[in-house]
């Protein structure tokens, strides 16, 4: 069992570095096609010394990843919820000015009327 366990490990570990090969946009085509030859030839020692030489260049791509992947999905959600915060809000907001006087009682039922509608 334990060696089923590390020999899977093994290969999400070769996976991920060769994905960070790939992904890397600092590297030349010349110096990703080096890594890959050693990691191919000297797997195990190829593997390690491309987690330690490159170890803080991974953390960053990672987190660089995260992050746009957030923000996709954070303009994803706002555009789905929409931006004025629904129908809710625009009620509110007009109760608000009907009862500080700023608008009649039609103005507040037609933008009542236009929020209900919208949603």
């Amino acid at each position: 069992m334990f060696v089923f366990f590390a020999f899977i490990i093994w290969f999400w570990i070769l996976i991920t570095v060769f994905a960070d090969i790939f992904r890397r946009k600092d590297a030349s085509g010349v110096t990703k096609t080096l890594w890959i030859i050693f990691v191919i030839v000297a797997p195990f020692l190829g593997v390690f010394i491309y987690l330690i030489v490159n170890n803080d260049g991974m953390t960053q791509r990672n987190v660089e990843k995260a992050q746009a992947q957030q923000e996709q999905m954070d303009a994803y959600v706002k555009s789905v919820a929409g931006g004025s915060g629904g129908a809710a809000a625009e009620i509110e907001k007009a109760k608000g000015l009907l009862d500080s006087g700023a608008i009649s009682q039609a103005e507040y039922d037609a933008i009542k009327a236009k929020a209900l509608a919208g949603s």
